[in-house]
């Protein structure tokens, strides 16, 4: 069983900061990547950034410059550091992992997600 806790949500001013934090447990094998999605009220789920391994990272044109993904290998942990956000930031933040849990097993696991509010 695998299983992916967000934390770090909440509500901030246009122009804050906030850093998600996403720690991934269980009978983890090995873990080949790590992201972040959001949906906000109304519209689909979107890609905001992803990385894996070998240091590759892929992030949303609407969140490049903004935002920083990094992963910390050895505590099975992603971050997701929101700078200068805007109200269109405004979604549910889900954590993605693409994880082994034996040699030949693998799976997509989702997190429940964190709620994201900017607003003055």
């Amino acid at each position: 069983q695998v299983q992916l806790v967000e934390s770090g949500g909440g509500l901030v001013q246009p122009g804050g900061s906030l850093r998600l934090s996403c720690a991934a447990s269980g009978s983890i094998f090995r873990i080949t990547s790590m992201g972040w999605y959001r949906q906000a009220p109304g519209k689909q789920r979107e890609l905001v950034a992803i990385t894996a391994a070998g240091d590759m990272t892929n992030y949303a044109d609407s969140v490049k410059g903004r935002f920083t993904i990094s992963w910390d290998n050895a505590q099975n942990t992603a971050y997701l550091q929101m700078n200068s956000l805007k109200p269109e930031d405004t979604a549910v933040y889900y954590c993605n992992a693409d994880i082994f849990t034996s040699p030949t097993l693998w799976n997509h696991y989702w997190g429940q997600g964190t709620q994201v509010t900017v607003s003055s």
